[in-house]
């Protein structure tokens, strides 16, 4: 007995490949399904603005008004008008020459004049001060010499009232001590200063100069006057062989 199906168009061999492509479909199929996601639509409407044209006011173009014109000020009253008799005197204003001759005396009268006193309030420089400051010693020296006798009586003072400072010796400072001072009114010394290389160079160049003696005052005019003056001080040390 022959069999009815044909062994050539038997459905069942591919049976296999069929359920696998079904299951690939379906799970794939499956995986859509799950990662498909819906999103809400939203609607965004806008509105236009709209913008009217604005009417422009019109402006009424007026005139400036004018203030009205002052009336003009009232005339002046009229002066008085007194009547004078002509038969007034008149007095005349002589004018006498004053132009003169060599012959003619003249006396002048001469009121009498106070001199005032010029009051001398500044300090006046030794250079050129009328009557220099009297060391006492150089009150019997001439005027015109007083200038020099000042000059060594001040480099005596120092040569005898020189000490130099230890600390100085010990350390070796030396140099040159500019000193200013003032002799007063009264001849006594006043407003010290000293500039130098040390402190203790400037205090002992100060100490030389307050122990100078009371002086005469320097006069100008006659009058007691201020007048400044400088000395340089050297402190110099011997070096022993």
């Amino acid at each position: 007995m022959k069999p009815k199906k044909n062994p050539n168009h038997d459905l069942n061999r591919y049976s296999g490949i069929f359920f696998s492509f079904g299951l690939a479909l379906t799970l794939f199929l499956s995986w859509q399904a799950i990662e498909w996601k819906n999103y809400r639509k939203k609607v965004f409407d806008y509105e236009r603005l709209k913008v009217e044209q604005q009417e422009e006011e019109e402006i009424p173009i007026t005139d400036h008004l004018k203030p009205p014109t002052p009336p003009p000020p009232p005339p002046p009253a009229p002066e008085i008008i007194h009547v004078v008799d002509n038969e007034v005197e008149i007095i005349k204003t002589v004018i006498l020459s004053t132009e003169t001759n060599q012959d003619e005396i003249i006396f002048v009268d001469v009121e009498h004049v106070d001199v005032i006193e010029e009051f001398i309030d500044e300090d006046i420089p030794f250079a050129i001060i009328e009557d220099v400051p009297i060391f006492p010693g150089c009150e019997d020296v001439p005027k015109t010499q007083r200038r020099e006798c000042f000059q060594e009586k001040i480099d005596q003072h120092i040569r005898r009232t020189f000490e130099y400072p230890k600390v100085a010796q010990h350390l070796g400072i030396q140099g040159k001590v500019y000193v200013s001072f003032v002799i007063a009114k009264d001849g006594f010394i006043v407003n010290i200063r000293s500039r130098g290389p040390d402190k203790s160079l400037t205090q002992e160049a100060e100490r030389i100069i307050i122990a100078l003696p009371q002086m005469i005052p320097g006069k100008q005019r006659g009058k007691p006057v201020r007048v400044p003056f400088s000395v340089p001080i050297t402190f110099r040390l011997q070096q022993t062989p």
